[in-house]
């Protein structure tokens, strides 16, 4: 029992790695909650790279570092830069932006906070007797990942890669689209001037 009590002090002692992850987890979510509060869209995608980049901090707490620097090249160097070159491509506007408000806000705070009850209860339902070692066997390496990632969850993977994939073609298509349709533009009104 006192072998039990010296491993896992509880809530109401906490060490410094449970103290510093909260702190870092209310700063990641300061950064997510203005990622979809501005109204600049460059400013949203920057605040998103600060929110994904402490989610990278918080799997390193968590001794995931595998996961952690996954999550720094995908998501913060791959995610974000298309989200950039899309926000380029598409000529969307670099200051504030009025029509980004579609005026549902109601409706999404809504789905937010549904999404969130959910996530929260089904951690927590997952979680509720076990306690995360942080002095032990390291759950988040490149082996045990790829293990399960590619034995349980190879569908969604490839799912997910495919997504992205069509993310990326469909960003050129509209890129092309504008491009053309302001070609013909711009010829059809020297033409007039001409006649």
């Amino acid at each position: 029992m006192n072998h039990v009590a010296a491993h896992h002090p509880g809530f109401l002692s906490p060490t410094g790695v449970e103290i510093t992850f909260v702190l870092v987890g209310l700063a990641t979510l300061g950064a997510a909650l203005l990622t979809v509060t501005t109204r600049q869209l460059v400013h949203a995608a920057l605040w998103l790279v600060v929110a994904l980049g402490g989610l990278a901090v918080e799997y390193l707490l968590l001794t995931a570092e595998f996961i952690a620097w996954v999550q720094v090249l995908i998501y913060v160097g791959s995610v974000v830069v298309l989200l950039l070159f899309g926000l380029m491509l598409t000529k969307a506007p670099i200051g504030r932006s009025p029509d980004a408000d579609s005026e549902n806000r109601w409706v999404a705070l809504g789905v937010a906070a549904a999404a969130a009850v959910t996530l929260v209860w089904v951690v927590v339902d997952a979680f509720r007797s076990t306690w995360v070692d942080l002095h032990g066997v390291v759950q988040g390496s490149s082996h045990a990942t790829g293990e399960s990632l590619f034995r349980h969850w190879v569908l969604p993977f490839e799912a997910l890669s495919v997504l992205l994939l069509a993310a990326l073609v469909g960003a050129i298509v509209l890129s092309r689209r504008d491009g053309e349709s302001a070609g013909a533009g711009s010829t059809s009104g020297t033409g007039k001037e001409k006649s």
